[in-house]
């Protein structure tokens, strides 16, 4: 299932469920099928995720310093490249960003 984040400031950030999820999590909100991060929110959830982005990529610049790969296992039983909670935080950091120049607020509806 697909999540999508709206506001008028910018375009849509899908997400899939699992990860949406994660991310209003990291900002404090219930993971609920639908809401709301008003504007006087988001100067708190921007710090949220910027702060979530540094710890991810402090982790996995340790990892690679120690030698651990960049792969996830696929349900195929293959590899495939990781993508890390940065990586995948940085559009909803965009839009939360857009949303709180423009004073609007960001919806999500799953």
């Amino acid at each position: 299932m697909l999540i999508t984040f709206r506001s008028q400031a910018s375009g849509d950030v899908m997400m899939f469920d699992e990860v949406a999820r994660q991310m209003l999590r990291i900002i404090g909100k219930e993971p609920e099928d639908k809401g709301i991060i008003t504007v006087t929110q988001l100067p708190d959830a921007i710090g949220a995720l910027r702060g979530a982005i540094a710890a991810d990529k402090a982790e996995w610049t340790d990892h690679s310093v120690s030698g651990q790969g960049n792969t996830e296992a696929e349900s195929a039983g293959g590899q495939d490249l990781f993508v890390s909670a940065s990586q995948r935080a940085q559009p909803l950091l965009e839009l939360f960003e857009w949303s709180l120049k423009a004073d609007k607020p960001v919806l999500w509806e799953g």
